[in-house]
C-alpha cells in the first residue's frame, strides 16, 4: 500500500465517523427530501453563455507548438431516419462537437482560427418544405445572440470561406461522416482522425470550468429529487418499468428532456446483474431494488446509483451487503483529493469489502486480508472500477482505461490516473451476488473457488447486489459531494416508509 493511502487509514476512525455524521444530516434533516427543481434554467445559465471560444483556445494549448497556426473544422450530428418508416431517431449532438461549439442544432458546422482565435458557426440553410412542417429555424441573429461566437453563417457559405480564410492553416476534424458532404473540394486540406487532436480535446475535457460545475451542480439536484420521489412512490409501483417511469417523469417536470444512458431499475436478483436494462420484471415477492440513473440537461449528465428495500426494512442479509458498500463508498470518498492514486483507491475498496466478505461468512477464514486480495477474489463479487470520468458524457473521455490488461482487478478500470482539481468522478463501489460473475471470475480458478463458501453466498442471491454511486468533484481543498440524495440506510428506510404511510 503507498504512503498516500497508508498515512491517513491509521488516523481514518474520526474522519470517516465524521464524513458519516455529516452524510446523515446531509439531505433529510428532520425528514425533508429534497425539493423538486424549477424547469426553468437558473438565472447563472440566462447571464452566461457557454464558453466555446475557451474551450478552443484550451484544446489549442493541449497540442503541440508548430510553426503553422492550427484550425478546427467539426460538424455536429445530423437527424438519422428510422429505416423503412417515415419516423427519425431521437437527435443526440456530437460531444465533441458540442464542447467545441456549445450549439445543439443539427446539422451545424464550427470553424476555429488558431492564429486569429476566431470561431464561426454554420447552421443549415434553411429548408422551405421543412418549414411548412416544423417552422422556422433559428436565424443567424438569434444564433449571435445565443452561443459564444464571433460570426454566424449558412453551411453553403463554408466551403469557399475555408478556401478565403483558412489557407495559412492546418487544419483538424474528427472525421469526415458528415462534415464530408458540405465543405466540397477542401477535404484534402484536413487531417482526421489525428491522436494528437482527440488526445487534446480529451485532455481539454478532463478539467470542467466554472460553467460546466455550474451545470453538473443543476443536473445533479434535479437527480437527487428523482431518486426521493422514485423511493416516495413504491406503493404505485408494481413493475421495474414503472420505477424507471417515475424517475424520467420527474426528470422531464424539471426540465431534463433526457438521460444521459438508458436507468437501470432492478429487482431482487437482477440488481446483480451490473448494466440490467431489461426493466420490466414484477415488483412483488422481491426484497431489493436498485436505480441507477441520471438526468441529462444540456448535454451533460449525471449518473447516480441508490439501493432500498421494497417493504421499507431492510433484511439482514440485504443490510450487510449495504453497509459493506457503504463502507467501501465512505472510506474512500476520504481520501478523494488532487493527487490521490485512483487505483490506489480502487484497490483500497476491494480491502474493504474483502473483510466484510470475511465478516458475512462469504469467504473462508484462514487466510489474511493481504493473500485474499492478491487472489483477486474479491473480482467475483465486485467485478468493476471504483468510479470513472463524469460530463458530457456518462463515461467521459480522458480517463487512460487499459482494457488489455490481464490483471482483473484492474481491468474493467475507467480511471487510471492521479486525480486533479477538476475533475468530475463517480464513486461507485459494489458488491453483487450473481451466478455469471461467479462462472467468470472465480468457479474456473480452484485457487479462489476454495476461498468461497457457496453456502452462504447462496444466503444472498436473493438481495442480487448493492452499489451506491455518488458524483464527486475534486476541488483544491479535497473534493465536494455533487449528489445529495441521502445513502444512510436509516434514512432510506424512512422515505420508504414515508411513502407508505
Amino acid at each position: 500500500m503507498s504512503e498516500a493511502i497508508k498515512g491517513p487509514l491509521l488516523g481514518a476512525a474520526a474522519g470517516v465517523a465524521t464524513y458519516l455524521a455529516l452524510q446523515k444530516s446531509k439531505v433529510l434533516g428532520k425528514g425533508k427530501g429534497p425539493s423538486e427543481v424549477s424547469y426553468k434554467a437558473p438565472q447563472y445559465f440566462v447571464e452566461n453563455k457557454y464558453p466555446a471560444k475557451e474551450h478552443n483556445r484550451v484544446v489549442k494549448s493541449k497540442m503541440a507548438e508548430r510553426d503553422t497556426p492550427v484550425g478546427f473544422v467539426l460538424a455536429g450530428n445530423v437527424v438519422e431516419p428510422v429505416k423503412y418508416c417515415d419516423g427519425q431517431k431521437p437527435f443526440r449532438q456530437e460531444r465533441y462537437f458540442y464542447y467545441l461549439s456549445g450549439c445543439d442544432i443539427p446539422g451545424s458546422v464550427i470553424f476555429f482560427d488558431g492564429a486569429q482565435e476566431r470561431l464561426v458557426l454554420f447552421i443549415p440553410d434553411v429548408d422551405e418544405e421543412s418549414v411548412v412542417w416544423s417552422g422556422l429555424p433559428a436565424t443567424p441573429k438569434e444564433c449571435m445572440e445565443r452561443y459564444d461566437v464571433d460570426d454566424v453563417m449558412y453551411v453553403s457559405e463554408l466551403p469557399k470561406m475555408l478556401e478565403r480564410d483558412a489557407s495559412g492553416l492546418e487544419l483538424f476534424t474528427t472525421d469526415f461522416d458528415v462534415l464530408g458532404c458540405v465543405i466540397g473540394d477542401q477535404r484534402g486540406r484536413i487531417a482526421a482522425g489525428s491522436n494528437e487532436f482527440f488526445d487534446a480535446m480529451d485532455e481539454a475535457r478532463l478539467i470542467k470550468d466554472e460553467y460546466e460545475i455550474e451545470t453538473l451542480r443543476h443536473i445533479s439536484k434535479m437527480t437527487d429529487y428523482c431518486h426521493y420521489s422514485v423511493m416516495s412512490a413504491l406503493p404505485i409501483e408494481q413493475n421495474e418499468l414503472q420505477l424507471e417511469a417515475e424517475f424520467r417523469y420527474h426528470s422531464h417536470r424539471q426540465g431534463a428532456k433526457g438521460s444521459g444512458y438508458d436507468p437501470i431499475c432492478g429487482s431482487g436478483s437482477a440488481c446483480g446483474t451490473l448494466h440490467y436494462v431489461t426493466n420490466n420484471q414484477e415488483l412483488a415477492g422481491k426484497d431489493s431494488v436498485l436505480v441507477d440513473a441520471g438526468c441529462e440537461w444540456r448535454n451533460y449528465t449525471s449518473d447516480v446509483t441508490r439501493c432500498f428495500p421494497l417493504t421499507g426494512r431492510f433484511t439482514r442479509e440485504h443490510r450487510a451487503v449495504y453497509d459493506a458498500v457503504l463502507d467501501m463508498q465512505t472510506q474512500t470518498m476520504a481520501l478523494m483529493s488532487p493527487g490521490a492514486s485512483w487505483e490506489e483507491l480502487h484497490l483500497l475498496s476491494h480491502r474493504v469489502l474483502i473483510k466484510h466478505l470475511l465478516k458475512m461468512g462469504v469467504l473462508r477464514a484462514g487466510h489474511t486480508e493481504e493473500q485474499l486480495l492478491e487472489s483477486r477474489v474479491s473480482c467475483g463479487f465486485y467485478p468493476h472500477g471504483l468510479g470513472h470520468l463524469l460530463g458530457l458524457d456518462v463515461h467521459d473521455v480522458g480517463g487512460h482505461a487499459n482494457y488489455e490488461d490481464t490483471d482483473p482487478l484492474f481491468k474493467n478500470l475507467r480511471l487510471r490516473r492521479t486525480l486533479q482539481t477538476g475533475m468530475v468522478v463517480t464513486n461507485e463501489p459494489g458488491c453483487y451476488f450473481n451466478e455469471h460473475l461467479l462462472d467468470e471470475f472465480v468457479r474456473p480458478f480452484p485457487e479462489r473457488a476454495q476461498l468461497v463458501d457457496f453456502t452462504v453466498v447462496e444466503r444472498y442471491m436473493r438481495v442480487g447486489g448493492v452499489r451506491i454511486e455518488d458524483d464527486v468533484l475534486i476541488t483544491k481543498e479535497g473534493h465536494e459531494n455533487l449528489t445529495g440524495i441521502t445513502s444512510n440506510p436509516e434514512e432510506i428506510e424512512q422515505i420508504v416508509a414515508n411513502g407508505s404511510a
